[in-house]
């Protein structure tokens, strides 16, 4: 049997005299571990290398090239599966566009095709109203028999939901950018005298509705319970800040020289009069909590708007009442950007089919709360201003333009629409001057007034001041959310019914003189 030592060592080890073999070697060993290749791994202790040592070297330079190719698999895996998530990311996007525009579509034509019958068919009642029952009563019914189908309906147009949601101010504005027009054959004594009512008419309406709240929670005595979670927009970019700034250059220089461009003046400033009032809002939205305290966005939006129109009316040497004519058309052949924005308010009256239905579980067991606090404070408003008005002497038609002053500006435009001799435009701006107070103010009064649960702050501020100051409220405090929303639909859907029977119409009309 032979021995180890009676191995020839040239089976095994290289010659290191020889300069080829011994580049082999370097090469050899910048491609395996140097423990592997080490003489101490290789060799036993009297120089001669052991079966088990060399069969270990030859595992070893196995599982190197193995780690090498498993790295190679796993960079390309990473490189494939990073060039998918960016394709899925890009096709989600796509996706999430398309089902916006779908959802808001299908939201924007019903309310078009409601408003067209019901003028048809001369029917005086709010059209977007009818089809928010028609909505909310076709998603209770699906509740009932097939849950899934009702959740499935909600989900497919919550994309549209969050659009209106995240630009609601924004319908509110046009009205403000053309007060200017609609105040400018008031008398100043008249104006004092809408500004008092509207002032002290939110006060009132708020403790009515607070107080109301309050005392009916007492006797019911039910508990609070968790509200449904209330999805978000998303926040605002630079992005869409300097979309908008480039749109607003190009257009503004573009009216300037072709005043004519698109056909009529008022398409002409269309883009860049609605570019200023959207950079307005998101600069506004910006702005620090202290500044937009008394600066709030939708009051930027006004003045990003009117400095607009006067620049064009001074560099254009129109004057600023022609651009305010064009910024809000009321006429449907020929739109403005104001006519654009407003175009969106039956689909917010739409809308609140899908936040009721979210909250019903919530307004059954709060019912008698919620219900009697709108409906004592609506009528508690129409009442009142009704009174005040002829007791101060302010003109009746003046006074009929305001009686909606707590009711969100969609419906008020339809209430005032059942009486004659009325100015709308006074009507939207009365209604949005309240909303702006109460944004500004509401969360200090209801402190002072100890109104301290969330369903009578709640109630009682979006009976007193509509959608600003709900979205002011529930920016603080999302608790109240819930109740704000509920009460904001409510007061405006009960407002319209009230006023939609004749013999109350008359009563008003009796009181105002």
């Amino acid at each position: 049997m032979a021995t180890a030592s009676a191995v020839p060592k040239s089976l095994f080890l290289p010659n290191l005299h020889n300069p080829t073999t011994l580049s082999q070697v370097k090469l050899k060993s910048l491609q395996t571990p140097l423990r592997i290749l080490s003489q101490e791994s290789i060799l036993s202790s009297n120089g001669v290398p052991t079966k088990r040592n060399f069969v270990e070297n030859a595992q070893s330079r196995e599982m190197g090239v193995n780690r090498i190719h498993s790295s190679r698999r796993v960079v390309v895996r990473s490189m494939g599966s990073d060039s998918s998530i960016t394709s899925t990311g890009l096709s989600n996007k796509v996706f999430g566009a398309l089902h916006l525009v779908v959802s808001l579509g299908l939201i924007l034509a019903m309310d078009k095709l409601l408003k067209q019958a019901f003028v048809t068919a001369a029917i005086k009642f709010p059209s977007a109203l009818f089809g928010m029952f028609c909505i909310f009563t076709v998603l209770m019914i699906l509740d009932t028999i097939v849950p899934k189908a009702a959740a499935g309906l909600v989900n497919f147009f919550e994309p549209a939901l969050l659009f209106i949601q995240r630009w609601l101010p924004l319908f509110y504005v046009p009205s403000l950018v053309v007060l200017p027009l609609a105040v400018k054959d008031i008398p100043a004594a008249s104006g004092a005298k809408i500004c008092f009512i509207l002032v002290g008419g939110w006060l009132a309406s708020l403790c009515v509705a607070g107080f109301t709240a309050i005392s009916v929670r007492k006797m019911v005595k039910t508990e609070m319970i968790a509200a449904e979670p209330m999805s978000k927009p998303s926040p605002f970019s630079s992005l869409e800040v300097w979309t908008w700034s480039m749109i607003f250059l190009a257009s503004f220089v573009g009216a300037l020289y072709y005043p004519t461009a698109l056909g009529t003046s008022a398409r002409t400033c269309l883009p860049f009069l609605l570019s200023s009032t959207v950079l307005g809002y998101l600069v506004g939205s910006g702005l620090p909590s202290a500044i937009k305290k008394v600066f709030h966005p939708i009051i930027c939006c006004a003045v990003s708007a009117d400095l607009a129109a006067i620049a064009f009316g001074y560099l254009s040497k129109s004057g600023l009442d022609p651009v305010l004519g064009d910024y809000l058309t009321k006429a449907a052949s020929n739109p403005g950007a104001g006519d654009i924005l407003m175009g969106f308010l039956g689909s917010v009256i739409i809308s609140f089919a899908f936040s009721m239905f979210k909250q019903r579980k919530l307004v059954k067991r709060h019912a008698a709360e919620i219900f009697t606090s709108v409906i004592i404070s609506t009528l508690f408003s129409l009442y009142s201003t009704a009174l005040i008005g002829r007791l101060i002497g302010l003109e009746p038609n003046l006074t009929v333009s305001i009686l909606p002053r707590c009711i969100t500006v969609a419906l008020a435009l339809s209430i005032v629409s059942l009486f004659e001799g009325v100015n709308s435009s006074l009507t939207a701006a009365v209604v949005v001057l309240t909303g702006l107070v109460g944004a500004n103010f509401v969360q200090v009064v209801l402190d002072k007034l100890g109104f301290n649960d969330p369903i009578a702050r709640g109630i009682a501020t979006a009976s007193s001041a509509h959608g600003l100051g709900t979205a002011a409220l529930s920016a603080k405090e999302p608790e109240a959310l819930p109740f704000c929303a509920i009460a904001y639909a409510l007061t405006g859907i009960f407002g319209s019914l009230i006023c939609s029977v004749p013999a109350v119409r008359q009563s008003l009309l009796a009181i105002v003189g």
